[in-house]
Order: structure tokens, then sequence, then C-alpha cells
């Protein structure tokens, strides 16, 4: 088995496993991976994640150009623009999964704050990093893009790569070097943030010297 049919495979793998434990729901939320030729498999637009075909998936050139499979999701730009963006500062970016997650976007309904989630767990930081809060724009707005490009950007060239975005009352991208990865990230913060609208009164952050430690010990990106 080459590698886009391991991808292929692994996508379908990844998607169904989300569906089946309500992490995504009817045909919210994509995925994508990059091949080695600068390519991309993306689920379609308007497929549930629970019932996908490797046959179907739609497949990208390096310009972004359909070149096979279904209609690629209308969340193609923004994919490449965090491939872009994130390879930068982590060659090993490889894939993107974008949710509509429901503790993480319950949080997001009535935050203004800069970031979704303050420090309250060693593995948020650890394992996920900031998550920088992108303001309300319609699914699929060229816009979100540039903004996350800009996120991504800024807080690599402070130091701390980050490994996901928040899309203010949608949901979640997060990417990682595969796609088991990248799920492992949004399974963190989904617990994350549905720790804190479990909390009675809002969980104090871990300390800068806690944080440093953390830092020092498993190279969090914080």
């Amino acid at each position: 088995m080459n590698a886009e049919s391991r991808a292929r495979e692994e996508i379908c793998r990844i998607g169904r496993s989300l569906f089946e434990r309500g992490y995504v729901h009817a045909t919210a939320g994509n995925i994508s991976v990059r091949l080695p030729d600068g390519g991309f498999l993306i689920t379609p637009t308007d497929a549930c994640l629970g019932f996908l075909d490797p046959a179907q998936l739609s497949r990208v050139d390096a310009q972004g150009q359909h070149g096979g499979g279904a209609r690629p999701s209308k969340t193609l730009v923004l994919h490449r623009a965090i491939y872009a963006a994130a390879g930068r500062f982590d060659a090993e970016t490889r894939c993107v999964i974008h949710t509509h997650s429901t503790h993480c976007v319950a949080l997001s309904l009535g935050c203004t704050d800069a970031e979704l989630l303050p420090p309250i767990t060693p593995y948020f930081v650890m394992k996920v990093g900031h998550v920088p809060l992108i303001p309300y724009h319609r699914p699929g707005a060229s816009a979100v893009a540039d903004l996350v490009a800009q996120q991504i950007a800024q807080h690599g060239e402070a130091g701390h790569a980050i490994r996901a975005v928040m899309l203010q009352r949608l949901g979640p991208n997060v990417w990682h070097d595969s796609p088991a990865a990248a799920m492992a990230v949004l399974e963190e913060l989904e617990e994350t943030a549905r720790l804190v609208l479990l909390a009675r009164t809002p969980p104090a952050p871990l300390a800068p010297d806690q944080i440093d430690e953390l830092r020092r010990t498993f190279g969090a990106r914080w």
C-alpha cells in the first residue's frame, strides 16, 4: 500500500472514530492530509465523516486544483493556508482536522478573549498549547484563512508554535504530523473546554513557574 492509499484509509478511520464518539455530527467537520508530492487529500463537501469512502476523497494538487474524487470541502482554502503558515515553524505538519466539537463551540459563544482557554492543566499546555480565538465569519469565508495564518505566524515568531485555532461559533482546527496525532490534540482541547464549562468557579491557570517547568521537562509550546 503506497502513501496515498494509507492516507485515504487513515482519514476514513479517524473520521469514523470522531463521528462515533460525537466530536462531529451530520455533515459537519473535515479532514485533510498533505501528500509527499505536495498535493492534498481532503474530505468532500457535505460529507459525513462517519461514512467516508476512501475512493471518493478529494485529490487536490499543490496549486489547489481539484484532480479527482468528489468535490472538495469548502474549507480547502483554510486548510492550505494552515499548511503553508504552520510549515514555516513545523515541517511535520501533515494533517488538519476541523470539527464542531460541542464544548469548544459552547465555550466560544460568549468568549471575548484573545484565546479560547487558559493554561489550566499540564496536558493542555503540553499537548495543545495556545488556541487563538478567530472572530466569527460565515463557514468557508476566505478572510478566515488570512486571520488564521496571521495567528500562526505571530505565535511561531514569538517562539511557541501553535497546533490549534478556534473559529468562534463553528469549531476548532487542529494540525499535527498525522491524522491520529491531530485527533489527539483535538481530544485534549475538547476535554479542557469541557472541564472549564463544568467548573463551578472559573479555574485558576497554572502559575508561570509551573508552565516553565513543563517547557523545560516536556518541551511544551507555551
